[in-house]
């Protein structure tokens, strides 16, 4: 058999403060892409433009 691994560190205690600035990262990375996607979304459609009209089926 193989040889155990090392040891893991023991994690820090979580204290309030880091839960808080935790979820507040959290909540700017969630914006962030969020806005990332609006902004794909918008230069996707700007892009187009009036292209999506002159190739639909008639």
């Amino acid at each position: 058999m193989s040889a155990p691994g090392p040891e893991l560190p023991t994690p820090l205690p979580d204290t309030p403060e880091a839960a808080k600035a935790r979820r507040r990262r959290s909540l700017v990375i969630a914006f962030t892409l969020g806005a990332f996607v609006i902004l794909v979304f918008i230069v996707t459609i700007v892009r187009m433009g009036g292209h999506v009209v002159d190739k639909a089926p008639i």
